[in-house]
């Protein structure tokens, strides 16, 4: 755990600590989530993790196991550098929902207005003609997922060649509005690559290249030193490997991307592009279950994330989802039925993951953030999510 003494500030993640019954938390419960992590890494389930639990705005559990690399061996700690992937759309989310409460954009508003590629984007039809859409792609639409883009890892993207580091934001959406729609816009929910999209938008509205943008309005006020679109020199020996655990030959280290994370990419990709620790996103994650403010420093309006933060689905595209989760503006499930959730949870809890082992909770129900990061392919191997999550709801007692 945090060795940093309770009622001060961490000098590494500035985030007050406190011990688990000050703030309602069974130690020992906490203390079989480290086992649980520690029996994956015995067993070569994964190489590493890093996971942080904060109650009640009080840092109350960090802990590093395993190894960020195994051969020559490094060992994890607290803080060790993890790709996050997609729950990078979070943090993009947060920098457009900022334009809107400053009026200068409206959710309403067509993407086109602001990139006048997307005038031109089509439709496809089951018998390989296209058509134009039924309605113009909003910014909700990029936001909820129902703007008719596709995934990145689609065949139509890779066989078109839309997405790669090595490809500058201008070029991507010119890349993305060739490939045809795959529905009329606000009509199914389909998981995109329209984070990267709002990630331009930024671009475009505040003149500056997103990660700039970005460090100055959303890392540095919250005190997050350690993320960002790449490792830079001094990080690197920071950042963990990411492995792939397969029958037969166990864990193996893989790269996912042509152009590595110790390299700034030419796509600063607001969908899957960061690099952070568990400790900078728990200072993240408790902005927004305090409504926008953290330690002083107000990021967006107090009703603007509770907006973000609620089911913004149609009840048709909701059903079509299934019921029981719903999705925020805030790029997070958001859980409408608890009964309908594969491990516990309350109603209003929310949060997202990454493909290559990250995830994050938030409840406000409970006032508690939850954190796991590992960097394995399968993303959650045996379970290790919802078994790490169902301890710390069990530590809850009071």
């Amino acid at each position: 755990m945090c060795s940093c003494k309770r009622s001060w500030t961490c000098p590494s993640f500035s985030h007050l600590y406190a011990l688990p019954r000050e703030v309602g938390l069974s130690a020992s419960k906490l203390d079989e989530a480290t086992a649980l992590l520690n029996q994956l890494v015995t067993d070569r389930k994964l190489a590493g993790a890093v996971a942080g639990v904060a109650r009640r705005g009080k840092l109350v559990y960090l802990t590093a196991v395993g190894a960020q690399t195994l051969e020559p061996r490094v060992p994890m700690t607290v803080r060790s550098l993890f790709r996050i992937y997609s729950m990078t759309k979070s943090v993009t989310a947060v920098a457009v929902m900022q334009f809107v409460d400053q009026g200068r954009v409206a959710l309403t508003d067509p993407v086109s207005r602001y990139l006048p590629e997307f005038a031109e984007v089509r439709v496809a039809q089951p018998d390989g003609t296209t058509r134009p859409p039924s309605k113009p792609i909003t910014i909700e639409d990029l936001l909820l997922h129902t703007s008719g883009l596709n995934h990145r890892t689609s065949s139509e993207y890779r066989q078109a060649a839309v997405r790669a580091r090595e490809v500058a934001l201008p070029q991507f959406v010119k890349n993305i509005v060739r490939v045809p729609l795959m529905e009329d816009p606000g009509s199914r929910f389909r998981y995109s690559e329209s984070s990267t999209v709002l990630g331009r938008l930024v671009e475009v509205w505040s003149g500056q290249h997103l990660d700039d943008y970005l460090d100055e309005r959303v890392f540095r006020p919250l005190k997050m030193p350690d993320t960002g679109f790449w490792a830079r020199a001094d990080q690197r020996p920071r950042l963990t490997t990411v492995y792939s655990l397969s029958e037969g030959t166990g864990l193996r280290p893989i790269e996912i991307e042509t152009v590595p994370f110790t390299e700034r990419p030419s796509l600063i990709e607001g969908a899957v592009g960061l690099v952070s620790t568990v400790g900078d996103y728990l200072r993240f994650a408790q902005m927004l279950l305090n409504r926008g403010e953290l330690d002083g420093q107000r990021i967006l309006r107090t009703d603007t994330v509770a907006r973000m933060v609620e089911n913004g689905f149609s009840p048709a595209i909701l059903t079509q989802r299934g019921p029981a989760i719903g999705w925020g503006l805030a790029n997070v499930n958001v859980v409408l039925d608890p009964a309908g959730v594969p491990y516990p949870a309350n109603r209003g809890e929310y949060g997202w993951d990454g493909s290559a082992g990250t995830i994050f909770w938030v409840d406000p129900s409970t006032q508690l953030v939850t954190i796991v990061m590992t960097q394995s392919v399968p993303a959650d191997p045996d379970r290790v999510r919802r078994r790490f999550k169902t301890l710390v709801q069990e530590a809850v007692i009071g």
